[in-house]
């Protein structure tokens, strides 16, 4: 389905002569970062200027539900606005995303958030330049509940805040249904969109100057599996490749359960995808993974991440979930094992939150919050031991770097990221800036590497 706003110039007319100004605020996960760009390429396509979020006229609040503190930050930032909105003059509230694809949420915002304009759920964007049409020229609330469907959107106005790197979405929604997450619930089964439209995407950047790509999705290597014809992830990942202009190919994120040998092979011979790849562990215990309905054991996890590690240069990063359900101590420990075992460059580690609406949440939970604040320690603690050394292997080797801008904490140097995704900062200049340059590590921060182009 493609994108059409039959309301671009009515809206145009009262933005220019309001002249307005939008913020957008954006919650969770690179997803919502993409879908958040389409809300400000759709916006600024219709004249609004982009402002601080406290002179903003339109606040959009993109929001996610993965963590139980999502729903605190949204409600809390709600009501910060609610004396600007009652005080001024053309303020308008939306709320867009997951969280709105949860019917209790969209109740309470219609009890004790009147004041929000608008409410659109995460399948519904070709909705938004109406329903900005009745609250800006009727003055109509659009608060409603809209089940996710199936289509896709194509051809939505997109802008992106970096110059030279950009995310493509290429699949929608989850079929996992791992127990301890909401997403398949919000975002809908998986919908892949069509290769045509993707690469013409990326064309379309690499043409305006774009020299890496990140293709998103829940689960990235489910790609094709809806399609009737035998298309899947590894091959579009091998036509992203021939694709001019793009140096840097990144994906997030996929599954061990569906990470087969083709895939492997396509990014061993691969001159373009990043030499980094966020595999999700979420636990180290076989008992606890069939709990949470991951579909592969220890065992396995720990093969493919063998696999995957003779690739030259590779880098693992994954999330881990530390206090599942009934935990145990041996189960955690089977966790650090694995972290021991594999060495992973990044861990995205997490409490675990209950989601109302999952399978986990159903289940008896004997183990302590103490126990999982210390747990998290632990394998923090282990984490940060351990990166040191993972780090040291770099220094003296020479790594292509996208010189990304300067440092946000040291003007007089600038930092990129080496296809690891490592961040490295080194002297340079503006004129560096887009470029992909040789850079040799010479000493290492912990969370970041210090680096000197070589000439």
């Amino acid at each position: 389905m493609r994108f059409v706003n039959n309301y671009e110039n009515k809206i145009k007319e009262i933005v220019q002569e309001k002249k307005l100004t939008y913020c957008i605020d954006t919650m969770g996960c690179q997803m919502n970062e993409n879908d958040s760009n389409k809300y400000m390429g759709i916006l600024e396509s219709m004249g609004f200027q982009k402002a601080p979020i406290e002179k903003a006229n339109l606040i959009l609040f993109n929001t996610c539900c993965i963590r139980e503190n999502a729903e605190n930050t949204l409600f809390g930032r709600l009501g910060f606005l609610k004396q600007r909105k009652e005080k001024e003059e053309n303020v308008y509230i939306v709320v867009v995303g997951c969280m709105t694809q949860q019917k209790h949420i969209l109740e309470k915002i219609k009890k004790s958030y009147r004041f929000v304009d608008v409410v659109l759920g995460t399948g519904s964007m070709r909705l938004f330049p109406e329903k900005l049409y009745k609250i800006l020229c009727l003055k109509q609330k659009e608060i409603e509940y809209l089940e996710v469907g199936n289509e896709i959107e194509e051809e939505v106005p997109i802008l992106y805040e970096d110059q030279y790197k950009a995310s493509v979405s290429i699949i929608y929604g989850c079929n996992n249904f791992c127990s301890y997450c909401i997403v398949p619930y919000v975002r809908g089964r998986e919908r892949s969109r069509k290769p045509e439209d993707i690469l013409n995407d990326i064309r379309k950047l690499a043409q305006k100057g774009y020299k890496e790509i990140m293709l998103l999705g829940q689960n990235v290597n489910s790609y094709g599996n809806d399609f009737e014809e035998e298309y899947h992830f590894p091959d579009l990942l091998k036509e992203v490749e021939k694709i001019e202009g793009i140096e840097i190919i990144r994906f997030m994120s996929p599954h061990p359960k569906d990470f087969k040998d083709d895939l492997i092979e396509v990014i061993k011979n691969s001159k373009k995808i990043a030499r980094q790849i966020h595999l999700p562990l979420q636990s180290g215990n076989t008992e606890i993974l069939s709990k949470m309905n991951r579909k592969y054991s220890k065992e396995q996890f720990l093969d493919l991440a063998l696999k995957l590690k003779q690739i030259p240069d590779i880098s693992l990063s994954t999330d881990i979930i530390v206090g599942f359900p009934n935990e145990t101590e041996e189960q955690f420990l089977d966790t650090l094992d694995v972290v021991k075992k594999v060495g992973f460059d990044q861990i995205y580690m997490f409490i675990y939150s209950k989601r109302n609406g999952t399978v986990a949440a159903k289940m008896e939970d004997k183990t302590s919050h103490e126990e999982k604040v210390e747990r998290l320690e632990r394998l923090k603690k282990l984490y940060e031991d351990m990166l040191p050394e993972l780090n040291q292997k770099m220094i003296g080797k020479t790594y292509f770097v996208l010189v990304e801008g300067k440092s946000k904490n040291n003007d007089k140097l600038y930092t990129g990221r080496t296809s690891q995704n490592k961040v490295v900062i080194f002297s340079a200049d503006d004129s560096y800036i887009g470029k992909i340059v040789p850079v040799k590590i010479d000493s290492e921060h912990l969370w970041y590497l210090k680096g000197s182009i070589v000439d």
